[in-house]
């Protein structure tokens, strides 16, 4: 198991002749935040419903805190807190009256924690309201507090921020950032909002019509997504050889048209202008570009799905 705490292992989950996940791999750190990125019907919400129990496996593997197994797994979910799809509330009670009832279903004898759920989650104005009268964005608060009652290690949450205003939005990134860097609480998380998940998560796991198409550490990803500068230039060959003796270090590739793009370029785009004129070569474009995470993941599904 090594580091992590929650492994899939070619896990396929299938609704007759329809593979709703196809020999899925996925590797959660210890310690981490974990975004899983994909469009509507990727397989994320399945994914994460087979990890808190919700729905079982057609093949395949699942493994958390290290251990496997039907009766493995309903022992260790209890270490689980879990939000997945629409956040589920009886519409007749209140928000403290619904923590409270979690309480007990998940033996946690100490009346304060549904207060103390409540002012952690920004949701206590709201305590005596019902559920059937919340906002979206105040049911997906009431849906955390709740993942939170049993002081999980882990935490799963399928669109955590969806319904809520910007500054909602912001409060939410804090209170996740918090709750991982301070309680060392694991969290995995998916969202179609990919600015937002680059600003919390360290792994990516990006997900196309149920198969993980790539998984990456937030590093390497920030690498894939760097400026680039792109030049045309008629004697491509030419300046390529000139290239690599002037700057080794850089990375490069050749694409069709006469272009030349370097990634992550370390020099000012007038250097790569100026290697070309006192060898007596012309340019006759240059450009640059940052790539986004959406542009990322675009191309990715593009590539991964043969179109």
């Amino acid at each position: 198991m090594g580091d992590y705490v929650i492994e899939t292992n070619q896990v396929t989950k299938a609704y007759g002749s329809f593979l709703a996940l196809d020999r899925v791999s996925i590797h959660v750190k210890k310690g981490s935040i974990y975004g899983l990125v994909g469009d509507n019907g990727a397989g994320k919400s399945t994914l994460l419903k087979l990890l808190a129990g919700q729905s079982f496996a057609t093949e395949g593997e699942i493994r958390i805190l290290g251990r496997s197994g039907e009766k493995e797994l309903e022992d260790v979910r209890k270490s689980i807190g879990c939000m997945v799809e629409q956040p589920g509330f009886f519409p007749n009670m209140t928000v403290e009256q619904t923590l409270k009832y979690y309480c007990i279903q998940k033996g946690v004898p100490d009346g304060r924690r549904a207060g103390e759920m409540m002012q952690l989650t920004g949701i206590a104005e709201k305590r005596k309201t019902k559920c059937a009268g919340l906002s979206m964005g105040q049911k997906q608060r009431l849906g955390l507090a709740i993942a939170m009652i049993g002081a999980p290690q882990i935490l799963v949450l399928d669109e955590p921020i969806n319904g809520l205003d910007p500054s909602g939005i912001v409060e939410l990134r804090s209170l996740l950032l918090r709750l991982n860097q301070e309680k060392n609480i694991t969290i995995l998380l998916s969202s179609h909002i990919l600015s937002e998940l680059q600003q919390t998560a360290d792994d990516y796991g990006f997900l196309s019509r149920g198969k993980l198409i790539e998984e990456i550490s937030a590093k390497a990803l920030r690498e894939k997504c760097s400026n680039c500068i792109e030049i045309v230039i008629p004697d491509i060959e030419k300046y390529a050889a000139l290239f690599e003796k002037a700057f080794p270090e850089e990375t490069y590739k050749i694409l069709p048209e006469n272009v030349i793009r370097i990634d992550a370029p370390r020099q000012n785009a007038e250097d790569y202008s100026r290697l070309a004129s006192e060898n007596g070569l012309y340019i006759t474009g240059m450009r640059t570009i940052q790539t986004s995470l959406e542009d990322y993941y675009m191309e990715l599904r593009e590539r991964g799905t043969g179109r």
